[in-house]
């Protein structure tokens, strides 16, 4: 991630909002935002201000997920998106390589390179912790994906802090938001007034700051700044959900037989939802396709999920053949054994996965239940069934 240096912070009035998106064109960066469609605010191209989701929020539970627009002209008044930035630099198919048979002469040529040069509008701080995560997997590991490092070098992060937590946020859990900290070029933080639309921006790189000159500004006052602070401040203590961390790693090692993986497997459909939701999750397979004459072959990456049986096959069988193990190796990885491999935490507590589970099971819920029920706690009962 950008290491940065926060410029003094300056006021761009809403009106004044477009002028970003001409700045960015000008400097020949493909935008991508949050817009709304198909009843969701997802992140797709955009071109200007007015495809953002003006006045739209989001109203998220457990398996639930609706649109409401409060008609305050708000860009930014949301919570997550269906999707995360992972899309655009992790792609969910990618060509590795493709061959041709011309006689008795074969080509093979690489999968496409990455052209596109990105900025992303409006990431927020768990995003932004998720991409960091990304990079460490990636990028800073023994074993480097090439493919990642050229989409990822020149992405221009325009950040936003959170005003409004999401029903089933629980980023300050994780230490990942609301507010914006690293890994950005220019930070945002909407506020709108009873007379007032309004952003704070600070430059946090070079070409970031270079961006903001080209946008009508003026010097925030302590006012304006403050206002924003306790924005955000107020977001964190909204937060319904939590996360107890401490000891997590070792609490979930020695729970591998806790009964709670068995009443969670009764519900777990299996469907991957929350791997394929989940900003940091990277899990890919690999498909070989021919055609039907032999002379054109290649190789695709997919994501994959740790969820289907598949995933875990070799001769003879799935490794994970059930529900309960399945669930039980996302959610200690998630927790546990990330930090062992990288050094952090495999969640950023954005909470996609709680909302887009189809039978609302909630990860902050089954970490507590696990806690609760530690087998240091002489009355938990463990289990090997269904392992």
């Amino acid at each position: 991630m950008k290491t940065n240096e926060q410029t003094q912070p300056v006021v761009i009035d809403g009106k004044n909002f477009d002028a970003l998106f001409r700045a960015l064109s000008k400097r020949g960066y493909d935008i991508i935002g949050p817009t709304v469609q198909e009843g969701a605010i997802v992140y797709d191209s955009i071109s200007d201000g007015s495809a953002l989701p003006s006045g739209w929020t989001d109203e998220q539970e457990a398996g639930k997920y609706r649109l409401v627009n409060k008609k305050d002209k708000a860009l930014f008044g949301f919570s997550s998106s269906p999707q995360s930035w992972k899309k655009f630099i992790h792609p969910p198919a990618l060509k590795l390589w493709e061959s041709k048979r011309n006689g008795n002469r074969i080509t093979i040529s690489a999968g496409p390179a990455a052209q596109q040069k990105f900025a992303f509008v409006g990431v927020r701080a768990c995003d932004l912790s998720a991409i960091g995560v990304l990079d460490k997997v990636f990028v800073n590991s023994p074993f480097t994906d090439a493919g990642y490092q050229s989409r990822r070098s020149d992405i221009l992060i325009i950040a936003i802090n959170c005003t409004k937590s999401g029903g089933t946020c629980f980023c300050a859990s994780m230490n990942a938001g609301p507010e914006v900290s690293a890994g950005y070029d220019i930070v945002l933080t909407e506020v709108i007034t009873k007379d007032r639309h309004y952003f704070l921006a600070a430059g946090g790189t070079k070409p970031g700051v270079e961006i903001i000159k080209d946008i009508p500004h003026a010097e925030a006052d302590v006012y304006e700044i403050e206002v924003a602070a306790e924005l955000v401040a107020k977001t964190a203590g909204e937060m319904k959900r939590k996360v107890d961390t401490n000891n997590i790693r070792e609490i979930l090692f020695r729970n591998s037989e806790n009964n709670r993986w068995n009443e969670t497997a009764k519900r777990c459909l299996t469907c991957a939802n929350c791997t394929m939701v989940c900003p940091t999750c990277f899990c890919t397979t690999i498909e070989d396709f021919t055609d039907l004459t032999g002379k054109e072959a290649s190789r695709v990456r997919k994501w994959d999920s740790c969820f289907t049986m598949d995933f875990t096959y070799i001769h003879g069988g799935s490794i994970r053949s059930s529900v309960y193990s399945r669930y039980r190796q996302w959610l200690t990885h998630k927790f546990a054994a990330w930090q062992d491999q990288f050094e952090t935490y495999g969640c950023v507590g954005c909470g996609r996965c709680i909302t887009w589970c189809p039978v609302g099971i909630d990860i902050t819920e089954e970490i507590q239940a696990i806690r609760n029920t530690d087998k240091d706690n002489p009355s938990i009962t463990s289990t090997k069934e269904n392992r």
